[in-house]
């Protein structure tokens, strides 16, 4: 038992820690971080990581590097909330950008794709099993698994927008705490683990003793963090369109990025389609095949599935370099791409955060998110589905029947290996319990043994 809250230090290892891990897409992420500050840590409760996990998951952006910054806000108030925000991004930045270097320099580097071939064996293995944990603490009767299913059937073969669930979820989750209000009470949302006092978790046991000035709302803090946010995201934007011109390609990226950054609820896989439609047929940054390589980066690499964008963002500044070297022309792009798309995430928390903290132990609110919850169990479901499909198989085709999708894979395109890799990442880490950095490394080294053994 930790009377105390972690020492800044302390924290910063264990952000930095989850940065490195944070692979597997939304799901192992929040389950990442979920067996770090909740089970191993004891910082934070499972009713206040839920609360603020519901939270995130309506805010536009990548919703677990949201929940980290809440949580390093929770603890260690604005310069938490960054390193930890800032953390989870940083390494799947750097090895984004390496990667799209590698990518424009050297397309025959076939190690790199040796190793890939594993690891996303294993990328797919810890968002299953990331699904698994967060559906058996989120479904706890038989309703929420209902509401799971319908999000699921609505999202994957519907294609009903991410938004449109989520109201959804909210609007049952409302009726019902009027009229059957114990199907909504989770224990993950306005109650506080042992029993009011946080128990043994050091921040909930901390503000219930008033010890975090912090979480209370306060307007005067809430303007100066939006106007400061405000001038950190579109400045640059506005020296960009000063300096070049709105049709100079870095300009015509921070404008299209920063719009992205706001519209990109449900995560990346919600807006993807139309960044591709109009990074390649509207600007040209890049072929459509180009879309896809990018996609495949940032599903086997730390941190949020839409980075992405910075592959494109390296690309469009590669191919239109001006005056400059393509390489450095490229950089510029994706740090630019990378600035304007995340900058909001901390404006959400930050501005935010302390109006939701004091709605924890509202009925109806916390009724909704539980509602919420259960939804988001059907759309992550959806993603890993969706991730597995493209794993497994090379060729998924899309047709329509009336207003029903349907992915069918071409069997003849299955990757028996990845198959074989996946199956074997499973049973280390759900029979095993086996580590993902072990097992990521164990999947590097044995796709790399495939890899060029079936060559």
């Amino acid at each position: 038992m930790k009377p105390d809250l972690p020492s800044f230090r302390e924290a910063l290892g264990v952000w930095l820690k989850i940065g490195l891990l944070s692979f597997g897409g939304p799901a192992g992420q929040i389950a990442l971080m979920h067996r770090v500050l909740v089970d191993e840590k004891r910082w934070i409760s499972e009713g206040r990581f839920l609360h603020a996990l519901n939270y995130a998951m309506l805010l536009p952006g990548p919703e677990a590097q949201q929940l980290a910054t809440y949580c390093g806000w929770l603890m260690h108030r604005t310069l938490g909330g960054l390193a930890a925000g800032i953390l989870f991004v940083l390494p799947g930045a750097i090895v984004m950008l390496v990667l799209s270097i590698l990518y424009t320099g050297f397309r025959n580097a076939s190690l790199v794709e040796a190793i890939f071939f594993g690891v996303k064996a294993a990328v797919l293995a810890v968002v299953i099993q990331a699904v698994l944990r967060i559906g058996a603490r989120a479904l706890q009767n038989r309703l929420m698994v209902l509401i799971a299913a319908v999000a699921f059937v609505a999202i994957f073969f519907f294609a009903v927008p991410f938004p449109a669930i989520i109201a959804g979820a909210a609007l049952i989750g409302a009726a019902g705490a009027r009229i059957r209000p114990s199907l909504f009470a989770s224990g993950g949302h306005g109650s506080d683990d042992g029993g009011g006092t946080g128990g043994d978790y050091a921040v909930d046991r901390m503000l219930a003793s008033g010890a975090l000035e912090h979480v209370k709302p306060s307007l005067k803090r809430a303007l100066s963090v939006t106007a400061i946010c405000l001038v950190l995201w579109l400045g640059p934007i506005a020296v960009l369109a000063n300096a070049l011109g709105p049709a100079h390609v870095f300009t015509q990226e921070g404008l299209f990025f920063a719009k992205m950054a706001v519209v990109t609820f449900g995560g990346a896989y919600a807006v993807l389609a139309y960044v591709a439609q109009q990074a390649v047929e509207v600007y040209g940054w890049l072929a459509p095949g180009e879309m896809l390589d990018g996609l495949g980066m940032a599903e086997t690499t730390p941190g949020p599935l839409i980075m992405v964008v910075q592959h494109v963002g390296f690309l469009a500044g590669f191919r239109n370099p001006g005056t400059l070297d393509p390489m450095v022309a490229g950089t510029l792009g994706a740090a630019l791409t990378t600035w304007v798309t995340f900058v909001p995430c901390f404006l959400w928390i930050f501005l935010g955060a302390p109006y939701i903290e004091t709605l924890r132990g509202n009925r109806v609110l916390n009724a909704s998110l539980t509602a919420i919850t259960a939804a988001v169990v059907g759309v992550i479901l959806n993603l890993a589905v969706w991730f597995g499909l493209h794993t497994i198989f090379a060729t998924v085709t899309e047709t329509a029947f009336g207003a029903v999708r349907l992915f069918v894979p071409d069997w003849q395109s299955i990757d028996v290996a990845i198959l074989i890799l996946t199956v074997a990442a499973l049973v280390a880490t759900l029979r095993f319990r086996l580590g993902m950095l072990p097992t990521l490394a164990v999947s590097a080294v044995l796709g790399i043994v495939c890899f060029y053994g079936l060559k």
